[in-house]
C-alpha cells in the first residue's frame, strides 16, 4: 500500500515537472530573434527605402533562460548574445554581440511556441503581449 502510494505521488511529480523540462532551444531562439528582427527590418525599409537583401544570425550565446508564467502559460524569459550580419546590395553589414532578451510560450498542447512582444501602445498597469506564432 506505502509503495503505491509513494509510486503515484512520483507519478505526479514526474508528469508536472514534464512542462518544466521543455526548454527553448538554440535554433527556436535564432529563429525568435529572425523573427523579431524581420519586424524591425520592414518598419527599416519602408521608411528608409533601403533593400535588405537578408539577415543571418551567428555566434549565438543563450547566458539565462528563465522560468516564468505569462497569462496562465509556462512561458521563459531568455537573454544571451548573438553576431548579426546584414545583407544589403552592395555589402554586407557585421554587428557583434549584440544583446537580446526574448519572452518565449509554450503553447498548451506543448508543440508550439509563440515569441511575446510588449505591445509599446498599451497604457494599463498591466502589461499586454502581441503573440508571434515561431515556424
Amino acid at each position: 500500500m506505502v509503495r503505491l502510494f509513494v509510486t503515484m505521488i512520483l507519478l505526479v511529480l514526474l508528469t508536472a515537472c514534464g512542462t518544466v523540462g521543455l526548454l527553448p532551444t538554440s535554433e527556436l531562439v535564432r529563429k525568435a530573434i529572425a523573427l523579431g528582427l524581420e519586424q524591425t527590418q520592414q518598419e527599416l525599409s519602408q521608411k528608409l527605402d533601403l533593400d535588405f537583401q537578408g539577415l543571418e544570425i551567428q555566434q549565438l550565446k543563450i547566458a539565462e533562460e528563465k522560468p516564468l508564467t505569462i497569462q496562465n502559460l509556462p512561458a521563459f524569459r531568455v537573454k544571451g548574445k548573438y553576431d548579426l550580419i546584414i545583407k544589403l546590395p552592395q555589402r554586407q553589414l557585421t554587428q557583434l554581440q549584440q544583446p537580446f532578451e526574448l519572452y518565449l510560450q509554450i503553447q498548451q498542447e506543448g508543440k508550439t511556441w509563440r515569441l511575446l512582444l510588449p505591445d509599446k501602445t498599451s497604457k494599463d498597469s498591466q502589461r499586454v503581449w502581441r503573440s508571434y506564432l515561431i515556424q
